[in-house]
This record gives structure tokens, sequence and C-alpha cells, in this order.
């Protein structure tokens, strides 16, 4: 009597994951998983569960006998070991033994699997005259570096046992309770080991790092700041921030925060500036000197006859921002005119320069019709104050109506009942 073969299941999918057909050569299976493997590798932000799916499809796939089995009896008869299944391979060794290392950088599997560090950053406040020049500044920083005399072991024989606290994971939970049937977990460092999940006897702790795996360093660095760089810009030193075993270090990143310009605004390429001119100059012509962030002399004048509008612009080419990485280009300088127009005139005043500018339009109206209007009386005013105050005072009508109305209705409805 002979026994039956294994039950048939699945023996579809990984050809799916694959992205290939049933009868795909050894190379078709090849390109499939390259393919798809960079695509979903975890060092590219990839789903690290479909990069191990993809690995172990690919590894039953092109080995002839496996993939014999699968065909015929499917996932199923894998798993209970017929064709000499055993565990299944690294999904980055296997990724590896196709491109000898990532190649998105870095060095083996293992050490691309590596936890990597918090990256360290620094504002960095400068001026705009230092955006529109460019600057060198050299700060003076601390960082942790793994410890030279034990080569990040923290101890003499770079032994050390695992933390009977929290199991060697370097984490415990705690359980706290909010009321009845309601729980909460937290999770947290282990106090015993420091979130290490070792302990080193202090016997055999290293005497330079005192066990800690790293030591403190002092470093100068030197951030250079390009002309037309921005305010929020980040300028990063990669692979300088705080150093730990087992652990890819962190770049330090440097955040450029402009200071406020008392004279100059900056708008992307071009360059603001406010300049007041008396009725006078508007109306007769003007020329000042303006100090540019260079310290170049500009002067600044208007052609003869002509009349400067208040709240006006006016723009000189080339004498804005240079732009970053092209400064041998600049944007715009724009200068924006008000007009200070004098609080009172003397009747002399009024005279002279009636005889000066433009007639008055002539009244369409006769005196009698004149006589029988009523006169008014201008107040000044700041009308954005004023509309202010109007909308609060509206708002505050409109409360106290609604509470009149809610308050009567439920006085009503107490007298009832």
């Amino acid at each position: 009597m002979f026994g039956r073969g294994p039950k048939k299941s699945d023996n579809t999918r990984y050809y799916e994951i694959l992205g290939v057909s049933k009868n795909a050569s050894p190379e078709d299976l090849k390109k499939a998983y390259k393919k798809a493997a960079i695509k979903n590798h975890p060092d590219k932000g990839g789903d690290p569960e479909k990069f191990k799916e993809l690995a172990h499809a690919y590894e039953v796939l092109s080995d002839p006998e496996k993939r014999e089995i699968y065909d015929q009896f499917g996932e199923d008869a894998l798993k209970e070991g017929m064709g000499g299944g055993g565990p299944a391979h690294d999904p980055f060794d296997i990724f590896q033994s196709f491109f000898g290392g990532s190649p998105f950088g870095g060095g083996s599997s293992r050490g691309r699997r590596q936890r990597r560090g918090e990256d360290v950053v620094h504002p960095l406040k400068v001026s705009l005259e230092d955006l529109y020049l460019g600057t060198s500044k050299k700060l003076s920083l601390s960082r942790n570096v793994i410890c030279s005399k034990c080569n990040g072991k923290g101890s003499k024989s770079g032994n050390s046992t695992k933390c009977g606290g929290c199991g060697g994971s370097g984490m415990k939970v705690s359980i706290r309770h909010l009321g009845p049937s309601m729980i909460q977990q937290m999770q947290h460092p282990c106090n015993e080991c420091k979130g290490t999940g070792e302990i080193i006897s202090d016997k055999d702790r290293c005497p330079q790092c005192k066990g800690e795996k790293v030591v403190l360093e002092k470093k100068v660095l030197e951030v250079i700041v390009e002309k037309g760089m921005q305010n929020g810009q980040k300028i990063t030193f990669p692979g300088e921030a705080d150093e730990a075993p087992d652990t890819v270090t962190g770049d330090i990143v440097f955040v450029l925060q402009q200071k406020e310009h008392p004279k100059f605004k900056r708008k992307g390429e071009d360059l603001f500036f406010e300049h007041t001119l008396s009725l006078t100059e508007a109306l007769c012509g003007f020329q000042f000197v303006l100090t540019h962030l260079d310290g170049r002399q500009l002067l600044i004048k208007t052609n003869p006859g002509e009349v400067v509008k208040p709240d006006s612009f006016k723009a000189i080419n080339e004498e804005g921002m240079p732009l970053y990485q092209r400064p041998f280009m600049k944007g715009k300088l724009y200068i924006h005119f008000t007009v200070d127009f004098p609080d009172f005139l003397t009747p002399d005043q009024i005279k002279a320069l009636e005889a000066v500018l433009p007639p008055r339009p002539l009244s369409q109206m006769t005196d009698m019709e004149l006589d029988e209007c009523e006169e008014t009386t201008l107040h000044d005013v700041n009308i954005e104050e004023e509309m202010r105050r109007k909308q609060q005072q509206a708002q505050q009508e409109a409360y106290d109506e609604d509470e009149e109305v809610h308050g009567g209705a439920q006085r009503v409805q107490c007298a009832q009942q």
C-alpha cells in the first residue's frame, strides 16, 4: 500500500511576488528580482516585508529542486521540509550576492542594517550682509566618539553579559492602570543597562571611557555660507554627529537664520528699500546716496521734471541679491517711496503754491446752491483701528443678543415646569 503525497497548496504566489509567469527562465527570474529588490530595498525607503518576500520567492524559484516541489505541491510542501528546505537565507545577503554591496552606498549588508544615529541640528544666525557677500564661520562643537582604547566595547576584555533586567533588548515595558479594565503600556529604556542591553562588571570597565563606550571630543567645524543662500537653508556635515557602537553616525546640520536688517528686506532674489521723500522732493526732484550691503555708494536721483507719486516703486536692475551658486547674476533692488506731506500750510504758502500748481477745478454749483448745503467737519482717523473697534463692538452685541434669547427661553421653560 502506497502512502499519499503531500496535499497540494498555493503554487503561484511566489511568481506573482516577482511579477513573472510560471514558465519564466532563470534569467527572467534574476532580472525580475533585481528590479523589484532595488525598488523595495529598505535603504531606499522601501517596504522591509516586501523586500523579505522578494528574497524568499527568488530563493525558492532559483533553486531547480525547490522550484519543482513548489510547482507540484505548493508552498506548504516546502514548509514541511520537502527538498531539504532549511531556514531562509538573510534577504540582505541574497541582495548582496547580486551587487557585491549596496548600490545606494555603504558597506556590508550587516553594516547597512545598523541603526542610524540622530542628526544634530544647530541654528546659525547670519546677517543679510553675510548672505549677500558670503562668509565662513568657525564653530567649536563637542561630540561623542567611539573610545579608541576599547574600540567601543566598554570593557578591557571586550566582553559583556546580557542585561537580566531587560533580557538584552535595552527596553522595558511598564503597565499603568488608568481605571477599571483600562491599562496603558509604556516602553522606556532599561535603567539597569541604560538602554544598551549589556552589563559590564566594574572591574572590567575600560579605564578611558568608564564603560560608556564613547568619549567626549571637541571639534572645530568651518561653516561656509555661500552668496545668495536663503533663510532656513541647511548646511550639512555628513557623519559628524555623535558616534555610538553598531550605529551609523548621523549628520550635523546648520540651519541659517537671517537676522532682520534695519533698512533692507529680502524677497527671494530681490531686495526692497524704504525711502521717504518730502513733498518738495516728490514734486521738484531729489537725489540721495544709498549705502548697499557691500558698502558701495549708489547715487539715486530722479529725472528732470519727474514727479514721484506716494506709495510708488522704482527698480534698479542687477542690484538685488546674488543668485545661489550663480553669484554673477543678481535680482533687482526695489525702492519704495513714501511722501511726507506737511501737516499745515500758511496763507502765504498756499498762495505761492496756487501760483505754480495747476488751478483748482471750478465748482459746478452756484453760490446760492452752496449756501443751502450743510457744512461738515473732517476729523483725522486711523481707519484700521476704527474698523477693528467696530468689528469687536458688533461681535459683543451679537453675543449679548444671543445670551438674551437663550437666557429668556430657559427662564420660560423653568416657569412652565
